[in-house]
């Protein structure tokens, strides 16, 4: 019997634990060489097994009908079933009972967006496209996500196109000033338009920025903490606290800026960044278009307000301790989509009870909008897998 049952699930958030070799043996062969190779130190204890993973490329058949028992309360990480082999995937999500998913990747990102080498990073987002798709090509149920830099215009355009010719059902973009652009700049709207044209949204996930705060704050004349997997590289508490702000601050300004009045069609998300965020930010981007329409002329030739904007074209992914029936309360229910972060750890063991729990006596259209509807909204084409 799948975990998910009595309804219709989209899972926004979902990954692939990346082998070694998995760029670099993607990538166009001229420029192989200068792209770095894929470390995945980060993952600390679970990262102890990757070479014995790459030479096998999948978990050994007995272990496969071990995982198969309890997918979602399973071993986690590189350890789940389908973490980094494609037909164990098609495995899990029979049993996960989830309509489709976006799949991600886990360690490449923090490394493709921050080479200094634009053609060098350019070639890595091609390589890692290429191999995303190559991963879920054979279900129509993994939804792959590309990756884009936006420092460069022409190159972003390039890679775009391509990202949407190999089937990239969604591209995650960095949350930052794009080549020293705003998000909003004139030069990079032929890119918002494309991705409306295309039905493709826009994906902020965590990853795709600083996720740790300033390490002067770490600086208390005590022992640092270490991350919950016992080294210092992925998210401490302080972290936690901030770990949304530059997301917070690229849609904001991508509103100010009016990409979303100017690209209707356009839609996007800010996943595994929380979402008790969201409310706060639509309050404060309707007092900063309403103050400073005085002054800035271009506020006021918006046709709606920001948060109706962001209410029709954006969503976000809640963390499962989160209470989402009050971030629904406080806001909008077609502002927040279901996730379940497999195989990663942080997703917990049973993502729809916590989630159940916190949406009480809510109904069911509100239901239907978190598990499916606003996912569909984001992505139209993924209509055809709800039937």
């Amino acid at each position: 019997m799948p975990y998910a049952e009595g309804r219709t699930f989209f899972d926004a958030d979902s990954h692939i634990m990346e082998l070694p070799d998995w760029l670099v043996s993607h990538a166009d062969p001229a420029m192989r060489d200068r792209i770095p190779p894929l470390s995945v130190s980060s993952g600390g204890p679970m990262a102890e097994k990757m070479q014995r993973y790459a030479e096998a490329g999948g978990h050994p058949a007995d272990k496969v009908e071990e995982l198969l028992r309890n997918v979602i309360a399973g071993p986690k990480n590189y350890e789940a079933l389908g973490a980094f082999n494609a037909a164990e995937r098609t495995r899990a999500l029979d049993e996960l009972g989830f309509r489709a998913q976006w799949v991600f990747a886990s360690f490449s990102p923090a490394q493709v967006f921050w080479i200094r080498d634009l053609e060098a990073r350019y070639a890595a987002c091609r390589a890692h496209n290429r191999a995303m798709s190559e991963f879920c090509g054979d279900d129509p149920r993994l939804l792959p996500v590309a990756l884009l830099s936006l420092d460069d215009p022409a190159l972003a355009a390039v890679e775009l196109d391509a990202a949407l010719a190999e089937g990239a059902k969604g591209i995650w973009v960095p949350a930052g000033p794009c080549g020293g652009r705003s998000p909003g700049h004139d030069e990079l709207d032929p890119i918002w338009a494309r991705m409306a044209e295309a039905g493709v949204p826009f994906l902020l996930h965590v990853g795709g920025q600083a996720i740790q705060i300033r390490s002067e704050y770490m600086n208390t004349g005590r022992p640092q903490p270490t991350d919950w997997l016992g080294g210092a590289e992925n998210v401490r508490s302080k972290d936690l606290t901030v770990l949304h702000q530059s997301a917070e601050e690229f849609l904001s300004v991508m509103v100010l800026d009016g990409v979303l009045e100017r690209h209707r069609g356009l839609r996007g998300a800010a996943v595994e960044l929380g979402a008790t965020w969201v409310p706060g930010m639509l309050r404060r981007l309707d007092h900063a278009a309403e103050i400073w329409a005085r002054s800035e002329p271009e506020l006021r030739t918006f046709t709606r307000i920001p948060s109706e904007q962001v209410r029709a074209q954006l969503a976000f992914t809640p963390y499962p301790f989160e209470d989402v029936g009050a971030l629904i309360r406080d806001s909008s229910p077609e502002l927040y989509l279901f996730s379940s972060d497999y195989p990663h750890t942080e997703g917990g063991r049973n993502p729809i009870g916590r989630f159940e729990s916190s949406l009480g006596d809510l109904d069911e259209a509100v239901r239907r909008a978190f598990y499916c509807d606003n996912f569909l909204r984001l992505l139209p084409s993924a209509s055809a897998l709800a039937d």
